[in-house]
């Protein structure tokens, strides 16, 4: 069995990977560009991607869309006009605003998840760009195939499944997280089973992109003979040159032990998985500050219930303040020991998937 080739609408990577979109401020146009020039799909993370920009807290929603043209453009630039897309969570407040200045500035894939997407079709409509939802179950594929064939008549160019191993926000229960039998593997099952009949309805393909503890080229081989056509990798990039986060939140991953991987409770109501912090602990033993939400970033997040501002917890950690920030990773992040390039992540999956299916053979 050979690699398969992951092709998105009017776009083919060379190699099946696409890097997770990570935020906030860790997937941006280096990170995203570089994956890009090594032939898989970069994403750079949209969410609340203008912090840095000097009108952040005044003009949040215009540093937002300043920002996210500019990496779109840089990213094309790093890559050669490499596959670049954009994660934005349907969670987030103006998501259709931003998906509407992504693709205006050339996005050529949205990803969205944290929600469901059901309306993504019609902002990416007349446009070359593909609209491709993020799932966690068969059930919420089979609901967006139904949705967007009775509204739209089209199908997803391509679907991400995240399973329960994945990093940041996660689209399971406590109780499914700590069950063995809820994995990437056999929720990949599910979701094939679930979209067979729209597949057989419009005679084509859905290509399964899976991620959530792909770590490895062995990983990443066994979940491609299983049935997805690429995979998603988010945690094995951050610890690289050209990750766009702080070389402290880098050092987080490599000093991190398993026991430091924590599941937790985010302010948006959703579980989250992240490394162990001083912050967290105060936050788990309710001794953390007061505080005040200046980014009123997220739907589901009410200011007047929630014990911190993620936004705020978020961008600390990307620049490496612990005391009073987190940084979230996937489960196996404890498994990475140094600093790598993109090139070299790239390699190494792929030099392991590849004779994981030529053993298959």
């Amino acid at each position: 069995m050979d690699l398969p080739v992951l092709t998105i609408g009017k776009f083919t990577a060379r190699v099946p990977i696409v890097q997770g979109g990570m935020g906030v401020g860790i997937s941006l146009s280096s990170l995203a560009g570089h994956v890009a020039l090594n032939g898989g799909i970069g994403v750079i993370s949209g969410v609340e991607i203008g912090f840095k920009e000097p009108d952040y807290l005044k003009n949040k929603i215009e540093a937002n869309r300043r920002a996210l043209k500019r990496h779109i453009q840089e990213a094309k630039r790093i890559s050669q006009n490499g596959v670049i897309g954009v994660n934005i969570m349907v969670a987030v407040n103006n998501f259709e605003e931003y998906v509407k200045t992504a693709v205006a500035a050339g996005a050529d894939i949205i990803f969205s998840g944290a929600g469901l997407p059901l309306n993504l079709p019609q902002l990416t409509q007349g446009t070359a760009t593909s609209p491709v939802p993020i799932v966690s179950s068969g059930r919420t594929a089979r609901v967006i195939c139904k949705t967007w064939d009775k509204r739209f008549g089209i199908l997803p160019d391509a679907m991400v499944l995240e399973g329960p191993l994945a990093g940041g926000h996660l689209g399971f229960s406590l109780e499914d997280l700590h069950d063995p039998e809820v994995t990437l593997e056999n929720i990949l099952g599910d979701v094939l089973r679930e979209i067979a009949p729209y597949e057989e309805k419009y005679g084509k393909k859905i290509p399964i992109i899976a991620g959530g503890g792909i770590d490895s080229g062995e990983a990443m081989g066994r979940i491609i003979a299983l049935g997805a056509t690429g995979v998603q990798v988010g945690t094995r990039f951050v610890a690289t040159e050209e990750c766009d986060a702080s070389d402290a939140f880098k050092q987080s991953y490599i000093d991190a032990r398993e026991e430091d991987i924590t599941l937790i409770k985010s302010p948006v109501g959703m579980p989250g998985r992240a490394v162990m912090s001083p912050f967290l602990e105060k936050v788990i033993t309710h001794t953390n500050d007061s505080f005040k939400c200046f980014a009123n970033c997220l739907k589901p997040c009410d200011p007047r219930t929630a014990p911190y501002c993620i936004a705020d917890a978020l961008i600390n950690a990307e620049r490496g303040n612990f005391l009073r920030g987190y940084a979230f990773a996937g489960a196996l992040a404890y498994r990475i020991t140094r600093i790598q390039s993109v090139k070299e992540v790239m390699e190494e999956l792929l030099g392991g998937a590849r004779t994981y299916l030529e053993n298959l053979k």
